[in-house]
């Protein structure tokens, strides 16, 4: 049978989503941890227990709502319940949140639908990055999540800069390709703005002149959404928008690296941190199947 897991993760603490030897990473110290309650040995080839997830985040990019799914038998799963009165699939969820550390949160196991692919099965993925420019109130509390700049960024100029990227291209400028893959996407939203100083309560308290502000009030955030991403994508596109917004370079440069896909230095990834998958999108659960077999295609630009 099949579960999807939906979760959250620091991401500061790992290096990627990836399992990797002898560092830590987000796949790896769940698939551990799974091993561990289910009582599987990790070197079994007959009983694998491998996450496939939406999308994989680099080293130090946080995810707010991830998915993945696995695959094990209804056998294995019930060695999840041992004294708990509970079905399988929810022993499973608490004694999975029990055993992961702190920077893991799982928010809900469920049983997939017939044709759910994590990876393929998607629609569509959000990222949001986090910046605090000059004009912003630095909070050192969330230094881990948000990029502090030493400037004044320019929203118009990367608004401008964003523009280009909606739609279907070859992102060969900002993104490395997969082995055998491909860096052509299709942007459906790109956008930055700076979060109104809200007051978290609405009304004061009665003889207080001060308002207690939202945690992101001030903030300058990049909402970016496509059906997929290339490797460094997000971050590098940031990282160009940056580089207009702080007038160290000019749209007509941005236009020119979304004109000729090329890698170069200038189009590097931006500092991990300020990164946040918010949202993964699937269709509707007759639609899942066909979904994945028409993403499994290599994509062209017309």
């Amino acid at each position: 049978m099949r579960l999807r897991i939906d979760l959250a993760y620091d991401g500061g603490g790992f290096y990627g989503w990836a399992v990797q030897p002898d560092i830590r990473t987000v796949q790896g110290e769940i698939e551990q941890a799974l091993h561990r309650i289910l009582r599987v040995d990790p070197n079994d080839a007959s009983e694998p227990l491998r996450l496939v997830v939406a999308g994989r985040t680099d080293t130090g990019v946080h995810a707010s709502h991830q998915v993945c799914h696995i695959d094990m038998s209804p056998d294995i799963l019930e060695r999840a319940v041992g004294h708990m009165k509970v079905p399988a699939v929810t022993a499973l969820e608490h004694r999975l949140q029990r055993v992961l550390p702190d920077d893991i949160t799982i928010h809900r196991i469920s049983e997939a639908p017939v044709g759910f692919d994590a990876r393929f099965s998607a629609l569509e993925r959000t990222y949001v990055y986090r910046i605090a420019d000059r004009s912003s109130e630095v909070d050192p509390r969330l230094r881990g999540c948000v990029l502090h700049i030493d400037g004044d960024l320019d929203i118009e100029a990367m608004n401008l800069a964003a523009a280009q990227t909606i739609g279907l291209h070859d992102f060969g400028s900002f993104a490395t390709p997969n082995p055998g893959g491909t860096t052509i996407r299709e942007v459906k939203q790109a956008d930055w703005a700076r979060v109104p100083a809200q007051p978290l309560i609405a009304q004061p308290m009665a003889g207080k002149g001060y308002v207690v502000p939202t945690f992101e009030s001030g903030l300058v955030c990049f909402t970016i959404v496509a059906d997929a991403f290339a490797r460094n994508m997000v971050r590098s596109l940031v990282n160009g928008c940056v580089q207009v917004g702080l007038d160290k370079r000019d749209l007509d440069w941005f236009k020119g690296k979304m004109a000729v896909p090329k890698r170069e230095g200038s189009t590097g990834p931006i500092a991990p941190q300020g990164l946040t998958l918010e949202h993964v999108a699937y269709p509707a659960d007759d639609q899942l199947a066909a979904r994945a077999q028409a993403i499994r295609a290599k994509r062209t630009l017309p």
